[in-house]
């Protein structure tokens, strides 16, 4: 009877355990891409720079996420958002030594742009690239962003594109996050021939922090981005036309490209995404109301 009856009584606990751990849903996936980011990061390099301010952030996003949603929207929010914020300001904010406001003053911003910056009923830019770029303009001398590559460790980079790609296919986003990595690929060789620079060292930051949030996550946010895939492509590709023009601008010394210097990939989204999704949300909105839906 034993024999008999073990197999159902697995079968029932592994059904309640399955229960109770999270679906592999791509938001989920996408979770567990950016923790497997800060793990990598911090074993290797110690890119959190220490767990008070991995706390401070995370705490300032879930608390700001919670007072927002129950007083302006009257529901508990879900705190994913949250995370992946708090978990990409802590990876990527460095200020000068002794500072933790840019820590609090970045997650308050980056959340709290869902609820105030909106059109049409959503919020125009990524949280964590609102958020990084305001902190950019704001306090330049006071903040800079972690952009270094992670060092010589192809084992690690490896793991983390490996892994980024195969969740970026599981939730269908895969061709924004490969056009923008082959646009800056081409541009890359561009900057190279202009300005003389080694391609290798033009090619480096795309294993950096700044590169794999950014082409993971920012770009790929499913809030922030325009609905059709034809428009997404065009978007993400004049991302990176704008980041290179910020490059060549600062290689030549323009006095304008100079306040975009500090981390270009990061200002030109803030500057093309929410365009893009603003001219998508006008455009739906028009067809929306010459062929009202149910």
């Amino acid at each position: 009877m034993t024999e008999m009856t073990t197999p159902v009584v697995v079968e029932a606990g592994a059904s309640r355990l399955a229960r109770w751990l999270p679906r592999p849903t791509p938001k989920n996936l996408i979770t567990l891409l950016i923790t497997l980011i800060l793990v990598v990061g911090e074993w290797s390099y110690g890119i959190v720079g220490g767990y008070r301010k991995l706390g401070l952030t995370l705490g300032t996003c879930v608390l700001t996420e919670l007072v927002l949603s129950w007083f302006l929207l009257g529901r508990m929010p879900f705190l994913q958002s949250a995370y992946i914020t708090g978990v990409s300001l802590t990876m990527l904010v460095r200020p000068q030594a002794g500072l933790v406001w840019p820590f609090v003053v970045g997650a308050a911003l980056s959340i709290g742009s869902k609820y105030v910056l909106r059109y049409k009923g959503n919020h125009l830019w990524n949280p964590s690239n609102l958020g990084l770029a305001a902190l950019l303009l704001l306090a330049p001398t006071r903040v800079a962003l972690l952009s270094h590559e992670f060092g010589n460790a192809i084992g690690a980079n490896a793991v983390i594109w490996s892994v980024g790609i195969l969740i970026a296919a599981r939730a269908r986003i895969l061709h924004v996050s490969l056009t923008y990595a082959a646009s800056f690929a081409l541009l890359a060789a561009a900057r190279s021939a202009i300005v003389g620079t080694p391609l290798l060292a033009e090619l480096a930051p795309l294993t950096g922090p700044m590169y794999q949030l950014l082409v993971f996550f920012m770009l790929t946010d499913p809030r922030t981005t325009v609905r059709a895939k034809r428009g997404r492509v065009v978007t993400v590709a004049s991302i990176a036309v704008v980041e290179a023009l910020i490059r060549l601008g600062n290689d030549f010394d323009m006095a304008w490209a100079a306040p975009f210097a500090p981390a270009p990939p990061i200002l030109a989204l803030a500057i093309v995404g929410p365009i893009a999704m603003a001219l998508d949300l006008r455009r739906r909105s028009v067809r929306g109301g010459q062929n009202p839906t149910v």
